[in-house]
Parts: C-alpha cells; sequence; structure tokens
C-alpha cells in the first residue's frame, strides 16, 4: 500500500509541531487523600517534522498513548516521549495533557462536603537527551479590593478570581499542597457549596484580608521561593471584576531559567 505521508516534499520547510489534539484518554493521577484518582484528559501529542517529509503517521501517537496507557509520572512519560520520537523519527516530542482534579472540601462552618474543581495540566517535552516537565495548577479564589474597602463607607468590592500556578519540582509535589499555598495567599477560599453560616464566614474573611492581585502573586511567589522542591516557578492571578468591564492581572516568574 502506498505511504503518502513518508514520500518526499521539495518545499524545504520545516515543521516544529505536527500532530494530534483534544484526544480524549482516562487517567489515573495521584490523590494525597485517596491514593489515586481516575479523571479524563484533554492530550495533545506532537513531533517535529523534517522538510524532506510530506506528512507524518498520526495512527502511531495513538498507538504510543495506548501502549503507555498515559500514566501520569515523569518517568514514564519520559519514556513515551522517547518512544515517540523512535517511531516516528524524530528530534522533539511533546505531550500536553489537561484534566480535571476534584477535591472534597467542608464548609467552614457547617462542614457541608461538596467537591471543587481545579484545572490542572501536565506539559512534558524531549529534544535529543534533554527533558523537561512541568505541572500546571488553576486554583478560583476569592478577592477583595483593599483600596474599594478604604475609599467606601460601606462594603467593598469583591470577586472571583483564578491563581495559575506553573512549576517545574526536583521531585513530586502533591496538587493539594499548591492548592493550599494558593487557597491561604487569597482573600478567601472558594467552595462549591455553602449554607448562611458559611457564606457570612467568607464573607467577613474577605473582608478582614483585602488583597489586589498583585498581593496574592508575592504572597504565592515567597511560599513558593520557600517550598524547598520547587525549582522554577511562574504565577498568574487574573481577577473577574465586579465593578469594572475588565480583568486585573499578575504575573511573577522565578529567577531561575528553564
Amino acid at each position: 500500500m502506498r505511504d503518502v505521508q513518508s514520500e518526499p516534499d521539495h518545499r524545504n520547510v520545516y515543521l516544529h509541531r505536527v500532530g494530534v489534539k483534544g484526544v480524549s484518554y482516562p487517567i489515573v493521577v495521584l490523590d494525597r487523600t485517596n491514593g489515586v484518582q481516575r479523571t479524563v484528559a484533554s492530550v495533545n501529542m506532537y513531533v517535529d517534522l523534517p522538510e524532506n517529509f510530506r506528512g507524518t503517521h498520526m495512527s502511531r501517537f495513538i498507538e504510543v498513548l495506548n501502549e503507555y496507557h498515559l500514566e501520569v509520572n515523569p518517568k514514564k512519560i519520559k519514556d513515551m516521549l522517547g518512544r515517540l520520537k523512535e517511531v516516528l523519527n524524530a528530534k522533539r516530542a511533546v505531550l500536553e495533557v489537561s484534566f480535571p482534579y476534584f477535591i472534597l472540601k467542608k464548609a467552614p462552618v457547617s462542614q457541608t462536603e461538596s467537591f471543587l474543581k481545579y484545572d490542572c495540566a501536565f506539559e512534558a517535552e524531549i529534544f535529543d537527551s534533554q527533558f523537561h516537565f512541568e505541572t500546571i495548577v488553576e486554583v478560583p479564589i476569592h478577592t477583595l479590593c483593599p483600596c474599594s474597602k478604604e475609599i467606601s463607607e460601606r462594603g467593598a468590592h469583591n470577586q472571583r478570581a483564578v491563581c495559575k500556578v506553573t512549576y517545574v519540582s526536583s521531585e513530586m509535589v502533591w496538587i493539594e499542597e499548591i492548592i493550599e499555598i494558593v487557597e491561604s495567599s487569597a482573600s478567601a477560599p472558594i467552595f462549591t457549596l455553602l449554607k448562611r453560616v458559611d457564606e457570612k464566614f467568607v464573607t467577613e474573611h474577605a473582608y478582614d484580608n483585602p488583597k489586589f492581585v498583585e498581593d496574592v502573586a508575592r504572597d504565592v511567589a515567597l511560599r513558593l521561593k520557600e517550598h524547598g522542591k520547587i525549582k522554577w516557578y511562574r504565577v498568574e492571578v487574573e481577577s473577574f471584576e465586579s465593578i469594572h468591564l475588565h480583568n486585573a492581572y499578575a504575573c511573577v516568574v522565578s529567577d531561575e531559567v528553564f
């Protein structure tokens, strides 16, 4: 059968990434409380393509994915990317895995339990023998504006925000650790289910703990810097402003370069 993808191409254009995107795939993620958590990921897989090849073999991406069952730990992912390079004759292989992660949280006063979703991701790349692995955790939070509190006689504007932490670690760091750092750096954490006594507590807690997005970004960065296992980080905080038709944003990146 004719192998069209492997036919020579004469346009002399190197492609940095070719592959498959948006593959829904069941995965198992380490869970600090329960050992593991089963969830469904959206997977992107790429390799580079030399200028002399017309196309890549898309089916081989899925074959390698099935071969490794996407066991989420750096060692297995490094092996899988090495396998991708081998079967597709590439110099570079990239994997992006995004997934929802759920934690059962208790409301602060009533202790009512409900699940809260955190959007997480792993991004990995191998080029020649160099391997790079990042973890991304997005944490929904509550911010209350210090300036609004200062100038207002009654209340202050407050809103949901999200803090996105991207990091490289020297060893495994629990997703829950990052979540705890972020939530403790916000005006207040977010909950899925709150009774009236909980709403009162959260509202008053946020009022007593006003934070700009700049405050949250700096506080999270300082905690990550002191962590001990975090080699590099990027902290992004975006506040979905309640009285402005725009969002507020702050970002800090650690000094180390990867």
